[in-house]
C-alpha cells in the first residue's frame, strides 16, 4: 500500500549502494514520496542514471567503505533516513576454491560500511527520531556455502544493528537503528543473479529451474516499501531485525 505521502514530504533520505538495484528502488520510491534523497554509490556513471531518471536527487559518488565517507556524507546533510545498502559482489565458489582475500571480501565492505556509518550516525550524533536501516540479506539467517564469508558478513550487520541501538539507548541519543532482512534471492538485481548463475551451476541445474525451486519471493520493489515503511511506522522494539518476503515483513530473533 502506498505511504502517505506528507510523512516523507521535506525529510533527508541517504541512500548507500544507490546507483542499482534494491538501493535504486529505494531512492526512487523515496523521491516520490516526497523526501529530499542523496543518492551515494561508488560508480558516478551509476548516479548519474539514477538522476537522469529520478527527479530532484541529488548525488555523491565515494566509496562508502572508506574510513572518512559518513563525514563527507553527513557534512553535505544530515538524513532523517539513512539506507545502508549495497556491498560487494561476493564470490560464488565453495570454500576449497577461494583465496582468504576473496573469502573477506564482504566483510571488508559491507560489513566496514554498516560499521563506520553506524558507528559516526552515533558519533555525530545524528538527530533524536533519525531512522537507521541496514539492508541485510537472508543468507545471513541460513548460511551461503558458495559465498565465501558474504552470510557472516551479512549476519554481523544485523548484530551492528542490535548494538547500535543499545549504544543510543544507553545514551538516551533517540535513534533508531533497523536490520531488513530480504528473504529470497532476487534475481533482478546484479548481485542476485549472480547467485542464481552460481548456484544453478553449482547443484547442476538450469538457473530457470533454481527459480522454480526457489518458490515465492520478494521483488526490489517490496523491499524499498518496507524500508519507508519501517522508517515512518516503526515498530514498538527499536533495534530489532526484521525480515521481508512474499508474505510481508516480519520480525525476526
Amino acid at each position: 500500500m502506498p505511504l502517505n505521502k506528507g510523512l516523507l514530504q521535506g525529510k533527508c533520505v541517504v541512500v548507500l549502494g544507490a546507483s542499482r538495484g534494491v538501493g535504486r528502488e529505494i531512492v526512487r520510491r523515496a523521491a516520490a514520496e516526497g523526501a529530499k534523497v542523496l543518492a551515494v554509490a561508488r560508480r558516478a556513471r551509476g548516479l548519474a542514471e539514477v538522476a537522469k531518471t529520478t527527479q530532484g536527487v541529488d548525488t555523491l559518488a565515494l566509496d562508502a567503505a572508506s574510513e572518512d565517507a559518513p563525514r563527507k556524507v553527513f557534512r553535505k546533510t544530515r538524513p532523517d533516513l539513512l539506507v545502508i545498502c549495497g556491498g560487494a559482489t561476493p564470490p560464488v565458489r565453495p570454500i576449497p576454491e577461494l583465496t582468504w582475500a576473496e573469502f573477506g571480501v564482504n566483510w571488508e565492505v559491507d560489513a566496514k560500511m554498516a560499521f563506520v556509518f553506524c558507528r559516526e550516525a552515533l558519533r555525530t550524533p545524528l538527530a533524536p527520531g533519525s531512522v537507521v536501516v541496514i539492508i541485510s540479506s537472508g543468507a545471513g539467517l541460513g548460511g551461503s556455502p558458495i559465498s565465501g564469508g558474504y552470510a557472516g558478513a551479512k549476519r554481523m550487520q544485523m548484530f551492528i544493528a542490535k548494538y547500535c541501538q543499545a549504544e543510543s539507548d544507553r545514551s538516551e541519543l533517540g535513534i533508531r537503528f533497523v536490520a531488513l532482512v530480504p528473504s529470497r534471492v532476487m534475481p533482478e538485481t546484479d548481485l542476485g543473479q549472480a547467485a542464481v548463475n552460481g548456484y544453478a551451476r553449482y547443484l547442476g541445474v538450469p538457473p530457470e529451474k533454481f527459480l522454480e525451486n526457489m518458490g515465492a519471493r520478494q521483488s526490489p520493489a517490496d523491499v524499498a516499501e518496507a524500508v519507508l515503511d519501517l522508517a515512518v511506522r516503526p515498530p514498538t522494539e527499536a533495534g530489532s531485525i526484521f525480515t521481508i518476503s512474499a508474505d510481508g515483513v516480519a520480525a525476526a530473533s
